[in-house]
């Protein structure tokens, strides 16, 4: 079983600002799983936590977005 997250969560565990997280969405960098019918929150799941961390570990020693957003295809289908 995976465990879902919201946008506020996936802030709170990765380090990252809610503003961060949504230019990631913006740059296809991270992708939403889902979102709710009713309040169309956005859902999130593991994979995203880890990719983040990933993300994290890549702006320290300087890889440009671009660069990270091709790893992260190569690397998981994203």
């Amino acid at each position: 079983m995976r465990n879902i997250y919201l946008m506020k969560d996936l802030a709170r565990l990765s380090g990252h600002s809610v503003h961060t997280l949504k230019y990631y969405l913006k740059l296809g960098i991270i992708r939403e799983i889902g979102r709710s019918p009713d309040t169309n929150f956005r859902f999130f799941d593991d994979s995203t936590v880890d990719a983040l961390g990933k993300i994290r570990d890549l702006r320290l020693k300087k890889v440009p977005l671009k660069e990270i957003k091709n790893l992260l295809i190569w690397e998981g289908g994203r």
